[in-house]
């Protein structure tokens, strides 16, 4: 049973992150594009209200998932909280001003201008800096033999900072996609993140490219085997939902299929890096004198695992009919004259 539940907890952690980046994505997506997409203030303006009724609704998953990363593996919830607390603290600083920005700039138009920079930066670092935390635990950190963090704060390597560009690109089509469902139709805004879709997409496509190739050839952690074919899916899912994205879009101009294949091939890239991972949560770099942290050395008690299981199964289903209910409401395209 314990086996069970470790093995569950694992993956809907990932499930909970893939939530996040889907969701918060294109949000984050809007914030970075929104000084070069949008060129006065009624198009920032539509921008805004495209995710103003659901960004801080979006942002529930990240929460949700450090919280139970937290309760189900605490040494891996340390471990990395504690060797990656720079990078922890200017993606909560980057949230902060991006939240702080949002709310100030409806309501005090004389700083709009310094509003909208701190709306670009605070979604630019979580952006950015969230793909950097990705491929640092992906590729290894040095680790003491306690199994704490034991390097210096700098975390940038050639790797990281491409897993951190291609979350980024990921983020910028999905807010592409959005900006192109929900702007008004016809307007010069909708017609200018249609555009942009496609070269990012493409930049997605070669970032993911360089990414698994890097992966496999220089950074190269061992890997289930068993999960083999599951990776070679997915693989072939993220390329398909991208490449499905851009052709739709282009072609027959829907947006709405375009956003959603954006969104699948965002959980088809979440669910192999999954795979990639599975059973370790934290991988060691090679000179490390303590072992990478895995669900045999982190798991919480069977008892603990038990009742987060029991709270998810109530509390997923409420979170779930919520953003149902919010997407039902603010469905469709932005009117400006609710602006």
């Amino acid at each position: 049973m314990m086996e069970f539940l470790s093995v569950l907890w694992f993956f809907l952690i990932f499930v909970l992150i893939a939530g996040y980046f889907v969701l918060d994505g294109f949000d984050l997506g809007i914030g970075v594009l929104s000084p070069f997409i949008a060129k006065n203030d009624e198009e920032r303006a539509v921008l805004r209200r495209a995710i103003g009724p659901v960004w801080d609704g979006n942002e529930v998953w990240l929460l949700t998932a450090g919280g139970a990363l937290f309760a189900a593996f605490p040494d891996a919830y340390a471990t990395t909280f504690s060797g990656f607390y720079l990078a922890v603290m200017l993606v909560l600083f980057g949230l902060i001003v991006r939240a702080v920005s949002f709310e100030f700039r409806a309501g005090d138009p004389s700083w709009g201008k310094l509003w909208d920079a701190c709306f670009f930066v605070g979604s630019l670092l979580p952006a950015l800096l969230l793909g950097v935390a990705v491929g640092n635990i992906f590729a290894g950190i040095p680790m003491d033999a306690a199994g704490d963090y034991a390097g210096l704060i700098g975390l940038i390597t050639p790797f990281t900072l491409l897993t951190g560009l291609l979350g980024l690109a990921m983020f910028l089509a999905a807010g592409a996609c959005w900006a192109a469902l929900k702007a008004p139709l016809p307007s010069y805004l909708q017609a200018r993140a249609a555009r942009l879709r496609l070269p990012l997409q493409v930049i997605a496509l070669a970032l993911f490219a360089v990414v698994s190739v890097y992966a496999l050839v220089l950074v190269g952690p061992e890997m289930d085997p068993n999960l083999g074919i599951l990776r070679w899916l997915f693989v072939a899912l993220v390329v398909v939902g991208l490449l499905a994205s851009l052709v739709v879009g282009k072609t027959s101009g829907d947006d709405l299929k375009a956003f959603l294949a954006q969104s699948a091939s965002m959980i088809a890239l979440v669910a192999l890096l999954a795979c990639s991972m599975f059973p370790v949560l934290v991988n060691a770099t090679a000179d490390s004198v303590g072992p990478a942290i895995t669900l045999a050395n982190a798991a919480s008690s069977e008892l603990s695992l038990a009742w987060m299981t029991i709270i998810l199964c109530i509390g997923l289903p409420l979170v779930l009919v919520y953003h149902v209910v919010i997407y039902r409401t603010f469905r469709g395209r932005v009117n400006p004259a609710d602006l």
